[in-house]
């Protein structure tokens, strides 16, 4: 769910933070795992999801709307050319968090962000539950209890009859 941007900014005003974002995206895209701060990795992640989104689509409007942020091409080319196929039957989470620690001069919780590169396996679909049979099960066996035997006793004969016949 989508969480209000409000509040105090990355270490300075809103266009800092957007180029700030948008070269960790980069970066991101590059070396397809970074380490940075929870606080940043956690901002970071609406963004690259929807730059990865974009590149999945694959025609000229995204790949410009995804340059208009990514200023290098060589990653856009490679977002575009090696990450969306990869991730082309994935429906979301293209991107994963993980906690590493503190930092050791000023004890800033770390986290490490990477791209969820694994193929999914999909899930098999749960089929509806058929309507209700009334209690004919029930009743069945004893009817195909009592003709079993008599179509046994009826074969026997025809069979030795065809055996008598062919001989």
């Amino acid at each position: 769910m989508p969480k209000p941007n409000k509040g105090p900014r990355l270490g300075g005003g809103p266009a800092h933070e957007r180029l700030m974002l948008n070269q960790l995206a980069s970066q991101l895209f590059e070396h397809k795992r970074i380490q940075t701060t929870e606080t940043k990795a956690k901002r970071l992640q609406p963004v690259a999801e929807r730059l990865v989104t974009f590149a999945k689509r694959g025609d000229l409007h995204s790949r410009r709307r995804v340059m208009r942020q990514i200023l290098d091409k060589s990653v856009v080319h490679e977002l575009f050319t090696e990450i969306a196929p990869l991730v082309e039957n994935r429906e979301g989470g293209y991107t994963r968090i993980v906690k590493t620690g503190f930092r050791k001069g000023d004890r800033a919780p770390l986290a490490v962000i990477e791209l969820v590169l694994e193929p999914v396996s999909p899930k098999p679909k749960a089929e509806k539950p058929a309507a209700p049979v009334a209690e004919e099960p029930a009743e069945a066996p004893a009817e195909e209890t009592s003709e079993a035997p008599v179509e046994e006793t009826a074969e026997a004969p025809a069979e030795e009859t065809a055996e008598a016949k062919a001989e």
